[in-house]
């Protein structure tokens, strides 16, 4: 009798020391994912088409935490543990894609091509993008053509080239849209100046009641390559359509 307690005293052990390894094996999945989600890179999706045709609605890309340093908005919940950026750096460049906080609602991810830093000053005269009063080097390319009701619809592509040498492609959907003239925008210190590369279908800093300048401390990191990609035309209960749904070009795409 003596020697089935023991058995059973051993087994119970056994049995309590495996649960207590398998929650220590979840708790540290747990704590290095919000390391990682944390310090290194956080996926996002794009919902938008705000920044056609660098990134298009469905891709899903990789940005980078680490690369202007860490505010609040780089922890888990947006904890309010510490204010400003540590680690900086030298901050972002001209030209850079950026996810931020939407300065007027922090609880909104932006992403956004960051076009003046802090000290400039930012002008759009007739469609053409102006920093510190020149003219932003812009070269027109090949038409984007989208099917559409059965006709071809044509986008008018350019080319702008920061002093820099970042070098991305935007859209000119119409010719004088609201847009296409602004007064200039003095960018404050410590701020930023973002626009969508879809520059008449895009609400950012150009907006100044609606987004206007972007703090540094609201920057969340760099965006740096598209991971996946879907057209949207499979749902999640057809799996049957979800290899023809996948952009399969747009996979692992660095971002300019």
């Amino acid at each position: 009798m003596s020697e089935s307690g023991v058995g059973k005293t051993m087994m119970k052990k056994v049995g309590r020391s495996a649960f207590v390894e398998v929650v220590l094996t979840v708790v540290y999945a747990v704590l290095i994912a919000l390391g990682i989600r944390t310090f290194v890179f956080e996926p996002f999706n794009i919902p938008s088409g705000s920044m056609k045709p660098t990134l298009m609605v469905g891709d899903y890309l990789f940005v980078t935490k680490f690369s202007y340093g860490y505010s609040r908005y780089s922890l888990p919940w947006s904890l309010p543990l510490f204010h400003g950026r540590v680690m900086a750096g030298d901050g972002p460049r001209r030209g850079d894609v950026v996810v931020f906080r939407q300065p007027k609602d922090p609880s909104i991810d932006y992403i956004k091509r960051l076009v003046g830093l802090p000290g400039d000053r930012i002008q759009v005269t007739d469609g053409v993008l102006y920093v510190n009063g020149e003219a932003v080097k812009r070269e027109r390319i090949d038409d984007y053509l989208i099917e559409s009701g059965g006709g071809v619809q044509r986008i008018a592509q350019f080319r702008e080239t920061m002093p820099n040498g970042k070098s991305y492609v935007t859209w000119n959907l119409r010719d004088n849209s609201t847009v296409d003239n602004t007064g200039v925008y003095e960018v404050p210190p410590g701020h930023y100046f973002a626009m969508g590369d879809n520059r008449d279908d895009s609400t950012d800093s150009r907006f100044l009641s609606q987004v206007g300048f972007v703090p540094a401390e609201n920057l969340v990191g760099k965006a740096q390559i598209i991971f996946f990609s879907t057209d949207g035309t499979a749902g999640l209960f057809e799996p049957w359509n979800w290899f023809s749904a996948v952009r399969y070009g747009r996979l692992l795409q660095w971002i300019n």
